[in-house]
């Protein structure tokens, strides 16, 4: 088998003994495993950061004219080439302008999606949709997918696949096409590569988390529920600890995205739900606590639904986009937050009014995540501070500031020992 163009060399790769032994044990010895694991990056950004060959689609097409299907070529799979299908589009400009872009990352059981480049076409943005696991997205619903006869690996985790080469495993596809297709877009003559995102959606915010560490190129990322900390979401509890301990240990050793947000050094806006059944909230929190306070946006919402449409169409997405590449107006930041006595004190700053905000807090520290009961009291709000009092039983609890685009911004939520 002739080597992988898209690697280089891993060295001073952690002992998997050693890795399966941590992630057993208490968390500050996983943070020394991670860093040591951290030193040997996976992928080659000096290959990935050339534009790839590009292949027509002749049998997949848009009616939209903004919009072309097309494939792009990525890394080997099992030693042979691949083919990777996205939707590329691009707004009406007018002469000399150049236009701001987004790379859009699918979720699980999702492929590349047409519509979800629309989406940003017509707000102004040239937008690059991939599929991440061999996948054609044609017909639109069909389960399972079809998959292309030059794909990579399927989806999603790559649970099943840590016996192969890592190469030859899905995340290291799947990264590889998100930033592929970063490539792709920032070589258009129309976009401007200095002014360029990326979002995910679950899986697709699994990935975003890894690509803002690994792509160095990107203005800011937003994941949506998608994280890290498996430990800590439903992947980890029913499929990473009924593995073979030297299985889950090379998982966490190569794939968890808390390896490698440490080196993402741009804004994020970080979207979830407090019930989400996937990403729970301790995941989360470890996860945004990777970067500095001063890159993070959180919007926390209150039971969103967990989907592709809820979660590609949240508003803080759209408007924290257009503040870091359009000049727009951002959204609020929380400067503190502090519970003195059962009174939470939340000081922030905002170019927009905030029309309300609201302390959400439950009862419960015992149940499942997505079968908590949560309960919203009003906070008051005057000259960039918001007080709220703690209901007694408050167990853990989060305050929401919204503005009149009805945007969310949100604390972090807190455990009341």
């Amino acid at each position: 088998m002739k080597p992988n163009r898209f690697i280089r060399p891993i060295i001073a790769v952690v002992f998997l003994s050693l890795a399966a032994f941590a992630w057993a044990a208490e968390k500050p010895v996983l943070v020394t495993v991670a860093k040591a694991a951290a030193q040997a990056p996976v992928w080659d950004m000096s290959v990935l950061s050339r534009m790839p060959e590009v292949f027509p689609s002749p049998e997949i097409r848009s009616t939209n004219g903004q919009i072309q299907a097309l494939f792009f070529a990525g890394p080997d799979y099992h030693g042979q080439p691949t083919r990777i299908f996205a939707w590329l589009g691009k707004p009406k400009l007018p002469p000399g302008q150049k236009a701001p872009g987004m790379v859009l990352i699918h979720g699980g059981g999702g492929t590349s999606f047409e519509s979800w480049v629309k989406f940003w076409v017509d707000r102004g943005y040239a937008a690059i949709a991939m599929d991440t696991c061999g996948a054609l997205p044609v017909p639109p619903n069909a389960k399972p997918r079809p998959r292309h006869e030059h794909g990579g690996p399927p989806g999603w985790g790559g649970f099943d696949q840590l016996q192969e080469p890592l190469t030859d495993q899905w995340t290291y596809h799947a990264v590889s096409a998100a930033v592929l297709a970063h490539s792709l877009l920032r070589n258009q003559p129309e976009v401007d590569a200095s002014r360029i995102g990326v979002t995910g959606i679950s899986w697709g915010g699994y990935l975003t988390s890894i690509v803002a560490g690994v792509d160095p190129r990107l203005k800011f990322a937003v994941p949506v529920y998608g994280c890290g900390d498996y430990r800590e979401t439903i992947f980890g509890v029913d499929r990473l600890s009924k593995l073979p301990p030297e299985q889950s240990a090379q998982w966490y050793q190569h794939w968890e995205p808390t390896l490698y947000l440490p080196h993402a050094h741009i804004p994020m806006l970080w979207v979830n739900g407090s019930n989400d059944h996937f990403f729970w909230p301790p995941a989360w929190q470890n996860s945004y606590r990777q970067i500095p306070a001063a890159q993070r946006t959180l919007a926390l919402r209150l039971r969103m639904p967990h989907g592709q449409g809820q979660g590609e169409s949240a508003p803080e997405i759209t408007a924290f986009a257009d503040s870091i590449v359009r000049g727009g107006e951002p959204l609020a930041v929380i400067l503190g937050q502090k519970l003195v006595n059962g009174l939470l004190t939340v000081h922030y700053r905002s170019a927009r009014s905030i029309v309300r905000a609201e302390l959400n807090y439950t009862t419960d520290a015992q149940s499942p995540w997505e079968k908590r009961e949560w309960k919203t009291v009003p906070a008051s709000v005057q000259a960039g501070v918001a007080t709220a009092r703690l209901p007694d039983e408050t167990k853990l609890y989060f305050a929401n500031l919204i503005d009149d685009r009805g945007c969310v911004v949100s604390t972090e939520h807190e455990l009341i020992h």
